[in-house]
C-alpha cells in the first residue's frame, strides 16, 4: 500500500505542478512556450547518465528506499521555491526538481517485484496508476484553494503543492521493505565512470532484443506523452483551443478520472490480456485523443476537446500500468535496476527531444501548435508498431 501510495504523492507534482499550474504561471507571464522547453530537456540530459547509474548501483548495493527518499526530498524542497526569485532561477529550481523526481522514479518502478508477485504485479502497477492519479485531484484541489479561493498566487501554490508531496510520500520512506540484493560478482560502478557505464549497460541489453524493441518504443511514445503531460497540452487548450485557465482545470479533472479508471482498468487489464496488448490499446487512444484536439483547434469546435479527457486521460492511465510491467517482463531479473535505468533514460532522451521539437515547430518554424500535435501523434504511431514487434 505505502509503494501504491507513493505514486499519488508523485502524480501531484507531476500533474499539478508540471502538468497544469507552472505552464498556467508560463502563459501569465508572457513567456514562450521554448522556456519550458529548454529546462525540461537540459534535465532530461542529465537524468540520461544519472538514472542508469543510479540504478546499476542499487542492483549491487540495494538502498533503493533510501536513494528514494533523498529525490523526493531534494524535489519538495526546489518545488517550494518556484515563481519566489528571478524567472532564471525559477527555471534553474524548476530542473533540479525534475531531475530529483525522475532520480526517484527509477528505484521506484524498481521497487515493483518487492511488492508484488508476478501473479498479482499487473494489477499492482495498476492500483499504483489508479491512486497515483488521485493525487492529480489533489494537485488541482491544492491549486484552486490557494489560487481561486485564498488568493495567495503561484508562489505559494507550488509551496503547497510541494507539502502535499511530502505527505503522501513519507509512508513509502517507513513502510517498504526492500530486502538486502543478493551477492553479485562486479562492483558498483563509480560516478566518474558513468559514460562508460551507460554504454557497457547498453551493450548488454543489446543481448536480449526485445529490451531494446521495448525501449525503442518507448522512446517514441513517450516523446511524444511526456510533451504533452509536461504542461505543452495545458498551453494548447488555452491558447489555441480557447480555454481559460478554468476551463483548462475542468478538462485536466476530466482526464484524471478517467486516468484513474485507465490505471485500475488497464492493470486488470494486463493481467488479462497481457502488458503488450494492453499497452498498443493505450497507445492508439491517445493518437485518437490527440486528432481530437487538433479537430477542437482548427474547426473552433470546442467540445470536441473534452473528449482529450475522457479518451486521452484513459489511455494516459492504461499506458503506465502496462508499460512499466512490458519492462519488468522483457528485463533479466539480475539487470532489473540497470536497465529500469535504461527504461528511465530512453524516457528523458525522449523527454528532451520531444520539447524541443515543439519549440522548433512553433517558435522556430512559425507552424504552430497543430502542426507540432500532428508530429506528436506521429511518433506514438511508430512506437504502437515497435511495440508490436516485441516478444513477450
Amino acid at each position: 500500500m505505502a509503494w501504491v501510495v507513493y505514486d499519488l504523492a508523485n502524480t501531484i507534482f507531476a500533474l499539478g505542478v508540471v502538468g497544469l499550474y507552472f505552464p498556467e504561471w508560463l502563459t501569465t507571464s508572457g513567456l514562450a512556450d521554448s522556456s519550458l522547453a529548454v529546462t525540461a530537456a537540459a534535465a532530461g540530459f542529465v537524468v540520461i547518465f544519472a538514472a542508469p547509474w543510479v540504478g546499476a548501483v542499487t542492483d549491487v548495493r540495494g538502498g533503493r528506499v533510501r536513494i528514494l527518499t533523498i529525490s523526493t526530498l531534494v524535489a519538495v524542497a526546489t518545488t517550494s521555491f518556484l515563481t519566489r526569485g528571478p524567472d532564471v532561477v525559477t527555471f534553474v529550481v524548476l530542473g533540479l526538481a525534475l531531475v530529483s523526481v525522475n532520480i526517484g522514479s527509477v528505484v521506484y518502478d524498481a521497487l515493483l517485484p518487492f511488492v508484488s508477485t508476478r501473479q498479482n504485479r499487473g494489477r499492482v502497477s495498476g492500483n499504483g496508476v489508479g491512486v497515483g492519479y488521485v493525487g492529480s485531484f489533489i494537485g488541482v484541489g491544492i491549486g484552486i484553494l490557494s489560487l481561486e479561493i485564498l488568493d495567495l498566487g503561484y508562489a505559494s501554490t507550488f509551496t503547497m503543492l510541494a507539502a502535499g508531496f511530502l505527505l503522501f510520500a513519507l509512508p513509502a520512506f517507513r513502510y517498504i521493505q526492500e530486502p538486502r540484493p543478493a551477492a553479485v560478482d562486479r562492483p558498483a560502478p563509480a560516478l566518474t565512470s558513468v559514460v562508460g557505464d551507460l554504454a557497457r549497460s547498453w551493450r548488454r541489453a543489446a543481448q536480449w532484443p526485445d529490451v531494446i524493441r521495448f525501449l525503442i518504443g518507448r522512446f517514441l511514445y513517450t516523446d511524444a506523452i511526456n510533451t504533452l503531460i509536461g504542461g505543452f497540452l495545458t498551453i494548447y487548450a488555452i491558447q489555441e483551443i480557447g480555454l481559460d485557465p478554468s476551463g483548462s482545470r475542468t478538462l485536466l479533472a476530466l482526464a484524471i478520472a478517467f486516468a484513474i479508471a485507465g490505471g485500475l482498468g488497464g492493470g486488470r487489464a494486463v493481467e488479462r490480456f497481457g502488458s503488450k496488448r494492453v499497452l498498443r490499446w493505450a497507445l492508439a487512444g491517445w493518437i485518437a485523443a490527440i486528432l481530437a484536439g487538433v479537430a477542437a483547434a482548427v474547426t473552433g469546435v470546442v467540445a470536441l476537446a473534452w473528449s482529450i479527457g475522457a479518451v486521452g486521460g484513459t489511455a494516459l492511465g492504461a499506458t503506465w500500468a502496462s508499460d512499466r510491467v512490458t519492462m519488468l517482463e522483457v528485463s533479466p531479473p539480475q539487470h532489473l535496476g540497470e536497465f529500469y535505468g535504461l527504461y528511465a533514460t530512453v524516457g528523458r532522451f525522449a523527454t528532451i527531444l520531444g520539447p524541443l521539437v515543439w519549440a522548433l515547430i512553433v517558435d522556430v518554424l512559425g507552424l504552430g501548435r497543430s502542426a507540432a500535435m500532428l508530429v506528436l501523434a506521429a511518433s506514438i504511431l511508430a512506437g504502437w508498431f515497435m511495440i508490436g514487434r516485441v516478444r513477450i
